[in-house]
Parts: structure tokens; sequence; C-alpha cells
């Protein structure tokens, strides 16, 4: 156990000296990510679906905030329904206006939420990020991971229906918004999955704020059971049909996921809890302090001392 906490103090000290580099590789390998998965998934304009736009977009949002890497991925978007249908793209440009409007005035700077939920829905894993966020975040977090769920749901209904609608002339302007938005509104498995990454990161966040110990690997293990509970729940009151198999390797995943990131940030030793009582004129205190563990990395040197006549002999000292 001593060797992986020497293992993770290397990381931070790795981290911490690499920043500057290790960010634009992440904010580039999200941007890539983001608008390669919005080509193979839509991919109506011939000019955007191709690796070097992706590279170059990607390259572009490396240097910039997350918050105009959503924007682009947006446009990305919007360029690629335009090619597909009209109708489509005015309600997609609706509801990020709606986003714009009610989001970013309150936590523009979990924009990079927005775009890791869709991500995560493709990979069969969204329940890793109420945890996560449980764990780390606020109760804030919850807006951004909704809108990213439904965001991936409606680019799902877009990507299936976009050919049908362009070529339904015998529909009316009128009713084919009025269809669009009825299917999008009633779309019970987005419904359900929004509840449950909410439900997830509020029951996360609610225990690992209580005072016990382990509180933060009882709140991923009630976590990913509550999350499990409401697709469940969601089964059997809404008829939602989540492929059992699917749902559990993506849960156990999300569960592994958590624990290391509880190890890397949250590691401490509660067999040296201490509780402090105090008082001032207005108040009586009662404090409770948990250590963080912390290990450093062995210093070995090794130091040459030379002999006459012979070969230097060499000593290694920690």
């Amino acid at each position: 156990m001593t060797q992986l906490f020497v293992f993770r103090e290397k990381l931070r000290s790795f981290y911490a000296k690499y920043d500057a580099f290790i960010t634009p590789v992440i904010r580039f390998a999200l941007g890539f990510l983001t608008f390669h998965l919005i080509n193979g998934n839509l991919g109506y304009m011939a000019r955007l679906n191709n690796v070097a736009v992706e590279l170059a977009l990607a390259l572009v949002c490396c240097l910039l905030p997350y918050g105009v890497m959503a924007f682009l991925a947006g446009l990305v978007v919007l360029a690629h329904l335009s090619s597909a249908s009209l109708e489509m793209t005015v309600v997609m440009l609706v509801f990020l206006l709606l986003i714009l409007i009610l989001y970013y005035g309150f936590q523009p700077e979990d924009s990079y939420l927005l775009l890791l939920t869709p991500i995560l829905f493709h990979f069969k894993i969204p329940y890793v990020l109420p945890l996560l966020l449980g764990l780390s975040g606020g109760l804030a977090s919850i807006v951004p991971v909704c809108c990213g769920t439904a965001l991936f749901y409606m680019l799902q209904y877009m990507k299936q229906n976009a050919g049908l609608m362009a070529g339904d002339g015998s529909v009316e302007l009128v009713q084919r918004y009025l269809q669009i938005v009825k299917s999008l509104l009633s779309n019970r498995l987005m419904a359900v999955m929004m509840a449950t990454c909410a439900m997830g990161i509020l029951v996360v966040y609610l225990i690992r704020r209580l005072s016990v110990s382990y509180a933060w690997a009882i709140a991923i293990v009630l976590g990913t059971l509550t999350q499990l509970g409401c697709v469940f729940l969601g089964d059997f009151l809404f008829d939602v049909s989540v492929p059992i198999g699917e749902l559990l390797l993506g849960l156990l995943i999300s569960l592994a996921v958590a624990a290391v990131y509880h190890f890397m940030v949250f590691a401490v030793d509660y067999s040296r809890t201490e509780y402090v009582q105090f008082e001032d004129d207005e108040y009586y205190y009662y404090v409770k302090a948990v250590p963080k563990i912390a290990v450093s990395a062995p210093d070995v040197k090794v130091q040459r001392i030379g002999r006459k006549g012979g070969r230097p002999a060499e000593h290694a000292q920690r």
C-alpha cells in the first residue's frame, strides 16, 4: 500500500511540475474527441467531416477556455444540421440559446461538462460523472450534466430522423416543428437519465459532507446504488428499457473510476482522528480532524567512493 501512496505523490509532483503542458494536451484530447464524435454521428456537411478539420479545431481549443470549445462544438452541430434539416437546426439553436441564457450566467467555468457528458453517454459510462461531481463539486453541477444529457438524446433523435424530416414535404412547416418538439419532450429515457444523474450527484454530495468515518467511500457506493435504483424505477414506472448488461458494466466501471479518484484525492487516515473542543464568548466549537495520508517518495542517492588501486565502490543512501 505504501508503494501506491508513493506512486500517487509522484503523479501529483509530475502534474504540478508540467501543468502548463498537461492542461493543453487534455483540452486538445477533449476537443478532438468532441468534434470527431459530432462528425461521426452527424456528418451531413462534407467540408467539416474530415480529420484535418477536427485536428485544427482541437488545436485551437487547446489554447482557449472550455466555454469557447463548447461554443465551437455548438456551431459545428448547427452547421451539420443545416445541411440536413432546417427545422432541426432551429430547434437545436433555440436549445443552445437556452443553455447560454440559463446556465452561462451562473457557472460558465463548468462548460467542459456540457462536452464531457455526451461523450460519456456515447461510451455507455455516464454514471461516473455524478460520482465524481458529487465528491468534488457542488449541487450546481446538476445543471450542466442535465443539459449535456438532454443534448446527447437530442443529437440521437436528430441523427435518426434528420433524413425523414428533410424528405417529408407533405407535412406543413409548423407541424414539423411541433413533431420535433413533441418527440423530444416525450422522450422518457432522456427524462429518466437526467433524473438518474441528478439524484446521483445529490446523494453523493450530501453523504460525503457528513461527519462520519469513510464518508467518501460510503457516498460512492450509495451513489452507485442510487443510480441503479433510478434506472430500475424508470423501467418499472415508465417502461424505459436499458440493457442490463450495459447498465451493470457501466456502473462497475464508474465505481472503479470513482474509487481511484477517491484514493488519489481523498485518502485519509481515520485511525489518527482527533476531536477538538474550544469556545469563545458566543459559541462552543466541536471539531473533528482527520489527517490526510501523505507519503514522500524516498530520495535515493548514489555516492561513489574511490579506492586506491581498485574500482570505486558504490553506496546507496536514502
